[in-house]
């Protein structure tokens, strides 16, 4: 299983490799899943150069948020460079695992979610730590059992991960939409309405990854190895940068409007 922001195609890629019948075909697939990744970095990149512009006029927004939206992308970006050069992958149980998309994820997962924490404690004494870090450990089920699943080679294993995974990955639905909310809707309402308008657009993107698991190949086998690549490739970039540019976005639009308050 793929968790929030993180790997999920390893096996899927994998299963791309030269060999056998088809080569010319897979092949192919394998030369698209390259030029996707350099186009993730260069989204990446672009996104490090924007919220880098962002960070030098903050318009009222604190700078430890654009830090937060500036490490997400480099951090992802240079594992997937060290992927498009050939590195961070392994031959495992007879598939290719892309390693370094869970190094990947293991990082920007949580930054996401504390990125989110940040806009719903904006205005609010304190940050609310324990909560921060209640997500941030429902998110480590949730990569365990993504990182676990991917090894696993009898099927029946595989779902068994799989199904915890999502058990936690509702987890963290719970807390985004019940306690982190309410303290949320305790800021003026313009800023709890940007934080609305955050939690849903992630809370949208996220079920892409475990949705994309399960009809990919290693899941029920609708969509091929290459299609797969790229939906998680463009999730990713509307994840990891786009969601930020909303998210910072709105923040700035606040304070252009006299209506960003900060305790």
């Amino acid at each position: 299983m793929r968790g929030i922001g993180g790997p999920a195609c390893a096996r899927r890629v994998g299963s791309a490799q030269p060999g056998g019948r088809g080569a010319s075909g897979v092949g192919r697939g394998v030369g698209m899943t390259e030029w996707w990744l350099w186009m993730y970095v260069a989204a990446m990149a672009a996104g490090v150069v924007l919220f880098t512009r962002w960070q030098a006029n903050p318009r009222g927004v604190p700078v430890s948020e654009y830090r937060v939206a500036i490490a997400i992308p480099l951090w992802s970006g240079f594992w997937y460079l060290v992927m498009a050069l050939g590195g961070g992958r392994a031959e495992v149980a007879g598939h290719t695992l892309y390693w370094a998309r869970y190094v990947d994820w293991a990082v920007t997962s949580p930054l996401l979610l504390m990125a989110l924490v940040l806009t719903a404690t904006h205005s609010l004494p304190g940050r609310r730590w324990g909560l921060a870090g209640a997500l941030v450990g429902t998110n480590l089920v949730v990569f365990l059992s993504g990182v676990t699943a991917e090894l696993a080679a009898d099927a029946t294993i595989r779902y068994t991960l799989f199904t915890i995974g999502v058990l936690a990955f509702l987890g963290i639905y719970g807390l985004v939409w019940g306690p982190l909310r309410t303290h949320a809707h305790r800021q003026p309402e313009p800023i709890a309405a940007v934080y609305t308008e955050a939690a849903l657009a992630l809370s949208v993107l996220w079920v892409g990854y475990p949705l994309f698991w399960m009809i990919g190949p290693t899941g029920l086998g609708l969509i091929s190895s290459a299609t797969t690549s790229l939906l998680f490739v463009l999730l990713s970039i509307l994840t990891k940068v786009g969601w930020s540019i909303l998210d910072l976005g709105r923040l700035r639009t606040l304070s252009d409007r006299g209506h960003l308050t900060v305790v």
